[in-house]
């Protein structure tokens, strides 16, 4: 099923869910910079132009073309009481055929950490993927020692499934990950084949 170039829009208790748009690029560029710190640690190396106009204009049309092609939704959260961008959530690598499966990628900025927003957007958009999107398996990579993502991974149902080496340059230098997954309950072990 390919997303095509219909808004996408999923609505939250307390956000909306909705992919970036050129328009985003000041609250973007501020929240990034003002959680530099808490966000450094846990991420790949920034580029030299990570918070600049043009580098998030590539990311609004990766989005944009990556939503055409079924491949990711890439998403804001923005707050309804006051529609500030908190952080984003990206379902990536959407596999189709045999899979049905998707890779969960997020951030929240550090005004907004520990108050459940992350948690809120992670049900919301894996209960999206099951049932608008039919995927049948989400999955998680976090470093070890991120209590925090692994917390709310844990609370939105995800399992420990356990290590990989290597996973990803985090800050500079190839990192293990913990991986985590949550399957669509109707769908353990069946595939309605044969």
């Amino acid at each position: 099923m390919r997303l095509g170039r219909r808004k996408v829009r999923i609505v939250t208790e307390r956000m909306l869910l909705r992919p970036p748009a050129h328009g985003d690029f000041r609250a973007w560029s501020s929240l990034r910079r003002d959680s530099r710190d808490f966000l450094e640690k846990w991420e790949p190396l920034w580029s030299p132009d990570h918070l600049s106009r043009k580098a998030f204009t590539n990311r609004v049309y990766w989005a944009q073309r990556s939503l055409s092609a079924g491949s990711a939704l890439p998403l804001f959260l923005i707050r309804a009481e006051d529609e500030a961008l908190m952080g984003a959530i990206t379902l990536d690598n959407i596999r189709r055929g045999p899979a049905q499966a998707g890779t969960f990628g997020y951030w929240i900025g550090a005004p907004f950490a520990r108050q459940g927003y992350m948690r809120e957007a992670i049900a919301t958009l894996t209960h999206h993927a099951f049932s608008s999107l039919d995927l049948s398996r989400i999955e998680a990579a976090c470093l070890p020692e991120n209590a925090a993502s692994r917390g709310c991974l844990e609370k939105c149902g995800f399992k420990y499934e356990g290590v990989a080496q290597s996973y990803l340059q985090i800050a500079g230098r190839w990192r293990n990950h913990v991986l985590y997954s949550n399957l669509r309950s109707d769908r353990r072990g069946r595939t309605g084949a044969g």
